[in-house]
């Protein structure tokens, strides 16, 4: 039996040679290759978080019931309900713009970052949920706990983010170091939301306050990931 190879529009083949008797048998085979596909865009991926990111925040305010009377007594009945939705809006919000910023610095998507992604937002899509529960028991200790957990959980998912995009894209060392910032104060938040579960059975506005201190923290996008952004 001898081999030998084709190439033939880029395609390598075996042609193997069968000698018996006074006949000769050719048989060609296609060898395997490699055959390289279009990098997945960002782009539905980015189109998708927002359109969750959206339906979330709409689904609060549809939450937010109107008082029955006319007068301001009436309208302070609601209070609760409405800080509590101001700042699960903040919460929200604030990680929309941190997430298109950090979107925006892959240039590829793969699937695992498709399903950090997803993760992310199942959990961020139970803020509604959760927002109602505590409104309507005026920040009963037990409620702020499960809220400060549901807070803490979206953290997790956002570390695992944020590594799933920097191994499927190499950064440049400047942004490598602005994203170490940003990693930063992702496990300063981890601990904050941590430390907001016991202290809510101690007084629910102490968690409360640890709430909006991390909102703060996240309020701006990290001004060095944008400067690194630009340079690239």
């Amino acid at each position: 039996m001898q081999v030998h190879y084709l190439q033939k529009a880029n395609w390598k083949y075996n042609r193997l040679h069968l000698l018996k008797s006074n006949f000769v048998i050719t048989l060609v085979l296609p060898k395997r290759r490699t055959i390289f596909l279009p990098l997945m865009n960002k782009s539905r991926l980015e189109a998708f978080s927002d359109g969750m990111f959206a339906i979330i925040m709409t689904i609060m305010i549809l939450d937010l019931k109107a008082p029955h009377g006319g007068t301001i007594s009436d309208l302070l009945s609601v209070l609760p309900a409405f800080l509590c939705y101001t700042q699960s809006f903040l919460f929200v919000g604030v990680y929309w713009s941190n997430h298109h910023h950090l979107v925006h610095t892959a240039k590829k998507v793969n699937g695992k970052i498709m399903v950090a992604n997803l993760g992310l937002l199942f959990w961020l899509s139970l803020i509604p949920f959760i927002t109602g529960w505590v409104a309507s028991c005026d920040f009963a200790p037990q409620a702020v706990a499960a809220y400060a957990v549901l807070l803490l959980i979206p953290g997790f998912f956002w570390n695992i983010l944020r590594s799933a995009i920097e191994k499927n894209n190499p950064w440049s060392t400047q942004m490598q170091n602005a994203m170490k910032r940003m990693a930063n104060k992702g496990y300063i938040s981890i601990a904050i939301y941590s430390s907001a579960i016991p202290l809510a059975f101690v007084n629910p506005y102490i968690s409360e306050v640890l709430f909006l201190l991390v909102s703060i923290m996240w309020f701006m996008p990290d001004k060095h990931v944008e400067k690194a952004m630009e340079d690239e």
